[in-house]
């Protein structure tokens, strides 16, 4: 049952970042449409749902069995962005051509550059999720979530469940699209334990 729960609330968080990545893809201004991207991880983080990104920043703070969690939530994210992205490409949304041209770019990089950007987005989202639960003050809460992803979209950052969304509005799956959306999953990891050990690192330093 619990197993259930967190792919289900995986399947909801990948529908929440969804909505962010459609706002994006709605927007002709690229600042506006990484504003308004952030909703996804403000619905994740205030209903508690399970983003992969998010999650995996605190791997080495939980036991073993906590890793195989974090991969039952990214395949709930990806059961997620497949399932909304093909539901919007039943409307008149329209967005294809635009998801295309985006996933076009990142198909055409190179897979250590993928990892690269990956690694700097989930820094990112490390500390829009701290700041999310550990600032005292309401407005530096709100305040953090916005300014991470906020700048991890206008710097082209590479984010694994966006990009599971927008693939699957582009209609782009294929054996090289899983395996750039792998090497994300990758550098999302490494960004995100980065900061976590190197504080970890410290405290220990500080004790000794």
């Amino acid at each position: 049952m619990k197993q259930f729960v967190t792919f289900l609330y995986a399947v909801l968080a990948g529908a929440a970042i969804s909505i962010g990545g459609a706002a994006f893809l709605a927007s002709d201004s690229k600042a506006v449409g990484a504003a308004l991207f952030s909703v996804g991880l403000f619905a994740v983080c205030t209903l508690g749902l399970h983003l992969f990104t998010g999650k995996v920043c605190y791997v080495f703070e939980n036991p073993p069995g906590y890793a195989l969690d974090c991969g039952l939530i990214w395949l709930g994210n990806l059961a997620g962005t497949v399932l909304s992205g093909w539901a919007l490409n039943l409307t008149r949304a329209g967005w294809t051509e635009k998801a295309q041209a985006i996933c076009q770019a990142k198909l055409e990089d190179s897979p250590l550059s993928v990892f690269i950007l990956a690694v700097f987005c989930n820094i990112l989202i490390y500390l829009a999720v701290e700041s999310y639960k550990n600032n005292p003050h309401q407005l530096g809460k709100y305040l953090g979530l916005f300014l991470g992803v906020a700048v991890f979209v206008m710097a082209g950052f590479e984010h694994c469940v966006a990009n599971m969304f927008y693939i699957t509005v582009a209609k782009a799956w294929s054996g090289k699209a899983l395996l750039y959306v792998l090497v994300m999953t990758l550098g999302n990891g490494v960004g995100g334990v980065l900061f976590p050990l190197c504080k970890k690192l410290h405290q220990q330093a500080e004790k000794g």
